[in-house]
């Protein structure tokens, strides 16, 4: 397990104010992370290629692009090409996993496998050779601010027992009251969309973030 990692979910952003608030961010951060939604595989439309290519011109913070789609086959080479950093994939989808996977490795950015807080962690085994980040959902993809689902942090120890210490992320219902129960048991890369944007200063929001995930609620 490595340092924690910051990766606010632009899924929360202000839209219309997004280059403002990427800058406001870019010293209190160590990803942006951007959600790719197809009405498909989760209920929700949401970023595409020219959002990822568009996000690229503001900031060198490496893109953390999560592909919540149907046929990610399909979509690897344009995302990487606009700019993701990190793409992941969901290992529920009905596509070649593997070949998704190796297709990232092979144009040079990190893989990502991502399970929905149902999916057993043994279904990421075959593709762990091939996985540099291992995303676990808290939430059920599609829609941001939901509440964490908490059977999902019993995966937690075990996937970080699976992976070493390759990055295991964690996105859903995230906020600093209930960071700390994540990064204890072994998550060390936190996705937080409104447990950062709903504040005014949203770098403090991430800076706190940080600090109760790395020491938790009794040291404020």
């Amino acid at each position: 397990m490595g340092k924690i990692k910051i990766s606010p979910s632009l899924l929360s952003v202000d839209i219309g104010n997004i280059a403002r608030d990427i800058k406001k961010l870019e010293n209190s951060v160590d990803y942006f992370h951007v959600d790719v939604m197809d009405g498909h595989f989760v209920p929700n439309l949401s970023f595409g290629v020219p959002v990822v290519k568009g996000i690229k011109k503001y900031t060198n913070i490496p893109l953390d692009v999560h592909l919540m789609i149907d046929n990610p086959s399909k979509y690897i080479e344009p995302f990487i090409n606009a700019g993701s950093d990190i793409l992941t994939v969901h290992v529920e989808v009905d596509d070649d996993i593997l070949g998704c996977l190796k297709k990232i490795k092979e144009m040079g950015v990190k893989s990502g496998l991502a399970l929905n807080p149902n999916t057993d962690p043994e279904k990421l085994k075959p593709y762990l050779d091939y996985t540099d980040m291992v995303l676990q959902m808290t939430v059920f993809p599609g829609f941001g601010g939901q509440s964490m689902v908490e059977s999902a942090i019993d995966n937690i120890p075990v996937i970080r027992n699976m992976i070493g210490n390759k990055e295991l992320e964690v996105d859903g219902g995230i906020v600093k009251e209930n960071v700390h129960k994540l990064t204890s048991c072994g998550a060390d890369v936190i996705v937080s969309g409104s447990g950062i944007f709903k504040y005014d200063d949203i770098a403090n929001a991430a800076d706190e973030l940080r600090m109760y995930a790395i020491r938790g609620q009794d040291n404020e």
